[in-house]
């Protein structure tokens, strides 16, 4: 497939309605922004609020102005992924606003401090918070809202759930890796949810697939970028969003249900580049 091909089909996302899951910044924002490319009207979910901000750029406001500005529908909410009762008002407000729901990309995550998440420390000398901070939000959240979806999926009779994951899910911590295992373990956990939600749902034709971002350069990231060193190599959140939209409207994700969706192995089978908008 052609890249000039792909913005062609990219068109067919202007009827379809998503959700984005903390969306304020990063890769979540990202995904927004490429969907929002397509045409798609995107629900943009987070705590970060232009009233509100949070300690790094971004917020679920400024995303949704960007991606109506690139063509698309950005509708900002405020939802802390914490409070079941923030997730089944949202998608209450979903089926109320537009009676539909064709994606949801799970990709909220409380990511510690940078140095933290990724100082190689073994996990006795990890703080115990950081495991229910990572799993309360970067699992559990994921399981919750689409509970919550699902129900408006199967009366339109198709969707798609998307788990934002990672490379850190397909091995066991290297040795000397600066990965920790509560980071692993919650990506790990979320391709057996995905293998899990694609089964139950294959029959009624509600595709899960998990997506791997490559590296990529985040507010997070370029914040401490002293940290990481050289980024050249790492990508732009966006790249993960023109892919997703590519894949959701030139693929047909029934046919990888239950698998893990590379970014960087399609925008280059793709031809996707990686210039900013």
């Amino acid at each position: 497939m052609q890249a000039s091909a792909i913005m062609l089909v990219m068109d067919a996302l202007h009827d379809k309605v998503a959700v984005v899951t903390g969306a304020s910044r990063g890769v979540g924002k990202g995904i927004a922004l490429g969907l929002g490319e397509a045409g798609a009207t995107v629900y943009i979910t987070g705590r970060s609020t232009k009233d509100d901000g949070g300690s790094l750029p971004g917020t679920i406001d400024e995303t949704a102005a960007a991606v109506t500005k690139l063509g698309g529908v950005g509708i900002a909410v405020r939802c802390d992924h914490r409070i079941d009762g923030d997730v089944e008002a949202l998608f209450q407000r979903v089926r109320h606003e537009h009676g539909r729901l064709d994606f949801l990309v799970n990709n909220a995550f409380a990511s510690p401090e940078q140095r933290m998440l990724w100082s190689g420390l073994p996990f006795w000398e990890l703080p115990i918070s950081m495991w229910d901070e990572l799993l309360t939000v970067g699992l559990r959240s994921h399981f919750v809202a689409s509970r919550f979806a699902v129900p408006l999926m199967l009366e339109q009779g198709a969707g798609v759930i998307v788990n934002v994951s990672s490379h850190a899910a397909a091995s066991a911590k290297p040795v000397g890796s600066r990965r920790t295992i509560p980071y692993s373990v919650v990506k790990a956990a979320l391709h057996r949810l995905t293998a899990d939600m694609a089964t139950e749902l294959r029959d009624s034709r509600v595709a899960v697939v998990a997506l791997w971002p490559p590296a990529t350069k985040t507010e997070g990231v370029l914040a401490q970028q002293d940290v990481w060193g050289d980024l050249s190599d790492w990508k732009s959140p966006l790249l993960t969003g023109r892919v997703l939209a590519a894949f959701l409207a030139a693929e047909n994700p029934l046919a990888r249900t239950g698998e893990a969706i590379e970014v960087e192995e399609l925008a280059k089978q793709w031809g996707i580049g990686d210039q900013a908008t």
